[in-house]
């Protein structure tokens, strides 16, 4: 019997998902943290907090999905083995945050906001458990092997793979073939028009899910400017210096020290001040 199919959608159920998820995806990609990540421009402080909000969401995650393993609505996805990652986060958690660190990892807004929907799907609305289960793992095989590489070498992580395990799916001999099957079981899910069309929904909230998510991770390195990138550290250290010459009187008396002069001004004070400090990190961070 064929699967009914929405007019405004391709028939797969994994085809309709990318197609409908394409421009958010984008905006998930093009996020600060993400396209600064991308760079290489990623701080262990930065590294530890995205890797700490994705344990508490792999936790909520596979726990519906335990949940609802033997669910129709999610029965042919359920493959524990080869995809969770509960257990890897758990070795990367021991290896970022120490023995203790279960009491040490950060729980912020935004994951634990992402974390509600989780449960809140995986228990009242089953069926829709699909579209996270894709958003995430699909992209941890894809894009995150990507990842992996860039963190391995911006934090000069040993080449055994220790505190990168979230990456590493051992019971998966070859991504794009896995994917293959994971999409071709995704198409076997048996839904009303109404249902899919939720379906797609939700993968849209969650690719909002994890935007909001980096922006918050974002905002918190921002508030902390010893976690400042080396490269973000002298574009603020270039600021600082451009606002003091910008302060600095064009003429001044013969015979007057230009230290003396500005020092009579509190501003300029704090600039001098400012600029310090921002140098001092900077020099800091390079000799990681």
């Amino acid at each position: 019997m064929d699967r009914p199919q929405s007019d405004s959608l391709p028939q797969d159920l994994s085809e309709a998902l990318k197609e409908a998820t394409k421009e958010v995806h984008a905006q998930a990609e093009n996020a600060e943290f993400m396209r600064n990540f991308q760079r290489g421009q990623v701080t262990r402080k930065g590294f530890k907090l995205v890797m700490a909000s994705l344990y508490h969401v792999y936790v909520a995650l596979e726990e519906e999905i335990e949940r609802n393993k033997d669910n129709p609505v999610f029965a042919p996805l359920y493959f524990p083995e080869e995809l969770h990652r509960r257990a890897a986060l758990e070795q990367d958690m021991a290896f970022w945050y120490g023995p203790s660190w279960q009491e040490a990892i950060p729980y912020t807004a935004a994951t634990r906001h992402y974390v509600d929907r989780l449960q809140q799907v995986g228990r009242r609305e089953p069926e829709l458990l699909v579209a996270h289960a894709y958003t995430r793992y699909l992209g941890d095989l894809s894009g995150g092997q990507v990842l992996k590489k860039i963190a391995q070498k911006a934090l000069d992580l040993p080449s055994s793979g220790e505190g990168l395990a979230f990456f590493t799916f051992p019971n998966i001999d070859s991504a794009t073939k896995f994917k293959q099957l994971y999409r071709s079981r995704m198409n076997t899910l048996e839904m009303t028009p109404e249902v899919r069309q939720r379906v797609t929904e939700e993968a849209k909230t969650a690719f909002l899910l994890n935007i909001q998510l980096f922006e918050e991770l974002q905002e918190l390195l921002k508030q902390d400017p010893e976690d400042q990138h080396p490269s973000q550290a002298a574009g603020l250290r270039h600021r600082a210096s451009s606002r003091l010459q910008d302060s600095i009187p064009a003429e001044q008396p013969r015979g007057t020290p230009l230290l003396s002069s500005l020092s009579q001004t509190p501003l300029i004070r704090w600039l001098l001040t400012l600029s310090v400090v921002v140098a001092t990190v900077a020099m800091g961070f390079y000799a990681l």
